[in-house]
């Protein structure tokens, strides 16, 4: 994901970890003992997470994600529900207590979809064009969905076309200055920057009839390399799917906000689809470059701007016209069933606190990357807590690990499930999440900053492919950048300039949204991580993305599957074995100062003089982080009371959370992260205080702090609240 220009963006890249970097390394920390916060594991505990570490096999994640991609399976699809089967059946051979869990929620597949050059004569494309490459074995299917948007409304346009670049609100201002009116248009933008659905939230805003997105070779095709099958990246007619529901407004069903949506709910609780914030108005609809060429080749109008020109081999313009497009959108609509897959180990000690993990099923075709490559690795990881269940151990928590369904839709399985349990999740510990697995050797992850120095522990016992440890790898990546791509907009976190990485030693991203911690997090305020392995994938969501591909480019030892399933199922038995609850909230609360400095020096450049008093938040965020740090100390002491300190340290996360929600964003509590307006995936800081100064609004920046000071103080007297 490259850079683009909104004010709370901007501040995400300048400030993550600014004040969170790690501890300096220790040699007797590291050195084979489970450092956290100065105290250590007994030996007993080591044993046992070495016994774990021992289980994840490479060639039993082989066999799972061959499995698993063996078929395409759309979220609602029969072959969606022979995965459920499969999860299922692996997570009872590893002794857990397994549920499908079912829900009836509102989802399209397309009837029909044809995008075609009605102007000048002579100029012909019939598209979407069916993926193909040479020599691909799974591409021939015909059960591969043809391309299309989850959550477009069906339509019927036949319009000029203006070209908008990334579909940015920065971008449609400046065709606003080029003085290129796109209302009426049917206007084309190209994949990357922010999520697809905030391009056709602004591109509805200013009155667009339609909008067509397609992959630029400059983003993840033959401008970076070679294409696949020769290489990684995007052939000519790999086409990216996904779903352009407005998740910034709500995650889940579209048409039961705030509720699960069981099989049981009658109609009369839902609100109508067509009523739905979630829903977009204006028909879209992806496209390959190849099918975008000749709409490109031939626009008019002025040259767009030297930073809006990909890499097809001629000079874009922005149009409109002469160019014109027929899009024809047929979607099938209906309430579709889909299955969620629970497993439950019982807590030996506080089976009320539940320690949950999740990764979604689901795909837009075979889905061996995304998300595939995380199930397979979730497999190993359960394998190796059947392993410990086996030998008589038992958790001191319950363990709830979950297979969601339809999140490509707009994590719709976790969301209802997590709406569903709220009550019981009010007592979760933590909620980990993994998306993409592997997609290459490059570990990388995100957090609240409170478990932040817990993932650097995590990763400093676990062994790296390469040699030494995977903190030792990630420093190395941190240090010196590394490719990522457009998985990175896909699963969410924040991008870090290579040379910010450089000065913040190992770096651990904030979580936006995009992915199945939304609901966990920002919704009901559980703890929360994400973690993955990313390199040179260019075939996200397209049919490109499956077990040829993986097995060629991804990780063809499935050594960092083994990888993943260790750190990820590490997270798990740590969290759920810990005596005192390993976060850390003076980092947290370091961390929110850093905003908010930022957020006041950027508040004095875009609010003209008028800029509201900073003072009551930084005060009530130093409150915080001294309420931390006497919190941190009795933590180091493991007191005789753990249940006592443990309900306390559950409860600060949630006191962050906003009684009414955001503004205009009821659904999105929480106070410190949410996902941008503009972004969709990238998160925001302190995004009620960031997205007023974005607006110009001094008089809501004002009532932003002060519930952001609110926010602060309660979760500092939650901390003080132990004595």
């Amino acid at each position: 994901m490259k850079v683009f220009q909104t004010t709370a963006f901007v501040l995400t890249l300048l400030l993550a970890n600014v004040a969170g970097a790690p501890r300096p390394a220790n040699s007797a920390d590291h050195a084979g003992s489970a450092a956290l916060f100065g105290f250590h594991n007994s030996g007993e505990e080591l044993a046992l997470e070495s016994r774990f570490l021992a289980v994840p096999d490479p060639k039993l994640a082989e066999a799972h994600l061959r499995t698993l991609t063996q078929a395409p399976h759309i979220a609602g699809s029969p072959e969606d529900k022979a995965t459920a089967d499969y999860v299922a059946q692996k997570f009872r051979e590893a002794g857990l207590d397994t549920e499908i869990v079912e829900y009836r929620v509102w989802l399209n597949y397309p009837a029909e979809i044809s995008v075609d050059v009605t102007a000048p004569e002579g100029v012909s494309m019939h598209g979407p064009t069916r993926e193909h490459v040479d020599g691909d074995p799974y591409q021939d299917d015909p059960r591969v969905v043809m391309p299309f948007s989850g959550m477009s409304p069906s339509g019927d346009v036949d319009a000029e076309v203006v070209y908008a670049n990334y579909g940015s609100p920065e971008d449609f201002q400046k065709l606003e200055r080029m003085k290129v009116d796109v209302r009426g248009k049917l206007v084309l933008v190209r994949y990357g920057q922010n999520f697809r659905g905030v391009k056709a939230f602004v591109a509805q805003e200013h009155g667009a009839t339609g909008l067509l997105i397609y992959s630029d070779p400059y983003d993840d095709g033959w401008h970076r390399g070679d294409k696949y099958p020769q290489g990684p990246w995007r052939p000519d007619a790999g086409v990216q799917r996904g779903s352009i529901g407005y998740m910034f407004e709500f995650a889940g069903d579209p048409t039961t906000p705030g509720i699960a949506s069981v099989p049981s709910l009658p109609d009369s609780k839902r609100i109508a689809p067509e009523q739905s914030a979630q829903m977009p108005k204006i028909p879209t609809t992806p496209l390959s470059y190849k099918d975008a060429w000749p709409i490109l080749e031939h626009l008019g109008g002025e040259d767009a701007p030297r930073d809006w020109q990909g890499s097809l081999p001629f000079t874009y313009h922005v149009g409109p016209g002469p160019v014109k497009v027929r899009m024809h959108l047929k979607q099938d609509y209906q309430f579709r069933t889909i299955w969620d897959v629970i497993g439950r180990i019982r807590g030996s000690e506080f089976p009320d606190e539940w320690v949950v993990a999740g990764n979604h099923r689901d795909a837009w075709v075979y889905g061996a990357v995304d998300p595939n490559s995380g199930t397979a690795s979730m497999l190993e990881a359960v394998h190796g807590l059947g392993e410990l269940l086996k030998s008589g151990w038992k958790p001191k928590r319950t363990i709830v690990i979950g297979s969601w369904d339809a999140e490509e839709f707009g994590l719709v399985g976790s969301t209802e499930w997590g709406e569903q349990h709220a009550a019981e999740l009010a007592n979760a510990a933590a909620y980990f999440n993994m998306d993409v697995a592997v997609s290459g050797p490059k570990f990388g992850a995100s957090s609240v900053p409170s478990l932040k120095q817990f993932l650097r522990d995590i990763t400093m016992q676990v062994s790296a492919p390469t040699g030494g440890t995977v903190y030792e790898a990630w420093l190395k990546t941190s240090q010196t950048g590394g490719e990522g791509g457009p998985q990175q907009e896909a699963s969410g976190g924040t991008y870090r300039p290579p040379a910010a990485q450089a000065k913040l030693d190992v770096s651990v991203g904030d979580l936006g949204s995009g992915s199945d911690y939304t609901v966990f997090l920002q919704h009901l305020g559980v703890p929360s991580t994400d973690v993955g392995s990313t390199g040179s994938y260019g075939v996200y969501h397209s049919a490109f993305d499956n077990f040829a591909w993986f097995k060629k480019f991804g990780d063809p030892d499935f050594k960092y599957e083994q990888q993943m399933a260790r750190v990820y199922g590490l997270e798990v038995l740590r969290m759920a074995d810990a005596d005192v609850l390993p976060y850390d909230y003076e980092e947290y609360g370091k961390e929110i100062a850093a905003y908010i400095e930022s957020a006041r020096k950027q508040a004095e450049a875009e609010l003209s003089g008028h800029t509201p008093s900073f003072a009551e938040a930084a005060e009530a965020a130093r409150h915080f982080e001294q309420a931390g740090a006497k919190m941190l100390s009795r933590q180091e002491k493991v007191p005789n009371d753990p249940a006592r300190i443990n309900q306390t340290l559950r409860d600060v996360e949630r006191a962050l959370r906003i009684p009414d929600g955001l503004p205009h964003r009821p659904w999105y509590h929480h106070a410190i992260y949410a996902p941008g307006e503009y972004t969709g995936y990238a998160a925001v800081v302190i995004p009620g205080v960031n997205e007023a100064i974005d607006k110009h609004d001094a008089e809501r920046t004002r009532q932003q702090l002060a519930v952001l000071a609110a926010a602060l103080n309660r979760a500092a007297k939650v901390l003080e609240s132990y004595h």
